[in-house]
């Protein structure tokens, strides 16, 4: 946790620790195990996280605690998602192992996937039905349901590499895959065909997420490798990502503009312009960082690695400077501050005392939305973040004192 101190006299709020830290910080897992995977699945208070001889840990307050879970088995577990709700969820793992909880994770029971080669990736399109799932040892291997696990069909991929990542972007027809020695495959028929797609690299591709439609998606993987295409995969070109160490994770939470990857020794990296340029953001550790996920919008996200690592953000990665003057409003383009900072009963916003922004506390948690005039009037004592409801802005930091 970050030491806060402000000035009463000069409406000053200072960073004693980290101040030129980028806004992740840790979590506490309550685990030392390796987290490969984490899912929240309708807020940014519930979610999910699983990893190393059978890990699982859940959160319900926005990662401040993580509850230990008992799936039944050691097996190394690689990916989980709960498609509509926090209670009905899916985890793949090693040896085939398929696991399905129905009431949040309380019990975990085992399904047939009919394979023993590892999956490393699940994903449900539209509901708890029908579900794929990738993975592969000498050969591909992907699986598909449409009763909600109770059978697991093979598919056939056409490749004989194993694959790491499975997507479908809005239904459950039209899907992709990627996977070893640069493969990518894709679907249009539910899986009953699939297509391979020319990458242009011969690299591990680890990572895969198409964030709004089929057109326009994201691969990424060994060596810093990160691909884009925006006409379903008809072509791929090579985006410069900055770094040389690998990518096992990416996503883009609300378009195809802002985005994040993570990898290998504490790798965290930013888009703003849809993969155009990519920026490096400080993670604090050196751990290898294996998913990333961000439940709402573009500021609170949540990222696992190694040694049961779990990082948090509630600003987008990066903590804001304040000033007298304010600080730059990157939506609005202006100078934005809030007087007093700090603050007894309520702030205003100069300047824009009509316009309205939302307020969230140091958990993530929408706490409010208020209008530039009464900013933080009836809230408890305690440090908030204020945005404006122009999703790209980047948050002020408040503080209100009793």
């Amino acid at each position: 946790m970050k030491l806060l101190r402000f000035s009463l006299s000069t409406g000053v709020l200072f960073l004693l620790a980290g101040a030129a830290q980028a806004g992740w910080f840790p979590l506490n897992s309550g685990t030392t195990n390796i987290l490969y995977s984490v899912h929240f699945p309708v807020d940014a208070q519930r979610g999910y996280a699983v990893g190393y001889s059978g890990t699982i840990v859940k959160t319900t307050d926005g990662g401040g605690t993580w509850a230990s879970q008992s799936p039944g088995t050691t097996e190394d577990l690689y990916s989980v998602h709960f498609p509509v709700d926090a209670q009905t969820g899916y985890i793949v793992g090693y040896y085939g192992t398929i696991l399905k909880t129905t009431d949040g994770g309380a019990t975990w029971v085992s399904q047939v996937s009919g394979t023993t080669a590892p999956l490393y990736s699940v994903y449900f399109p539209a509901d708890a039905q029908t579900g794929y799932a990738v993975g592969g040892g000498s050969s591909s291997v992907i699986r598909k349901t449409t009763d909600g696990g109770a059978t697991w069909v093979r598919q056939t991929s056409g490749s004989s590499y194993p694959l790491s990542t499975v997507h479908f972007p809005v239904d459950a027809q039209t899907g992709y895959t990627v996977g070893l020695n640069g493969t990518i495959r894709n679907t249009t028929d539910g899986g009953a065909t699939w297509v391979g797609q020319t990458s242009g690299t011969t690299r591990f591709l680890y990572a895969l997420h198409f964030p709004v439609d089929a057109q326009t998606g994201y691969a990424a993987g060994m060596s810093g490798v990160i691909l884009k295409t925006t006409n379903a995969g008809a072509s791929w070109d090579s985006l410069t990502s900055g770094t040389t160490n690998s990518i096992f994770s990416v996503h883009f939470p609300v378009d195809a503009q802002t985005g994040y990857a993570v990898g290998d020794m504490g790798t965290i990296l930013v888009t703003t312009n849809g993969g155009g340029t990519w920026v490096s953001q400080v993670s604090g550790t050196t751990n290898h960082l294996g998913s990333v996920y961000f439940p709402v919008n573009t500021q609170t996200g949540y990222v696992v690695g190694e040694t049961g690592t779990i990082l948090k953000c509630i600003d987008g990665g990066s903590w804001v400077e304040e000033e007298r003057a304010g600080t730059r409003d990157q939506g609005l383009g202006i100078r934005v501050t809030a007087r007093p900072n700090p603050l007894t009963s309520f702030a205003i916003v100069p300047g824009h005392e009509a316009e309205r922004f939302a307020l969230y506390d140091v958990s993530g948690r929408k706490v409010g939305t208020f209008k530039g005039n009464r900013i933080g009037e009836g809230l408890s004592a305690g440090v908030y973040f204020v945005r404006s409801e122009n999703q790209s802005a980047r948050p002020l930091r408040i503080v209100k004192v009793r």
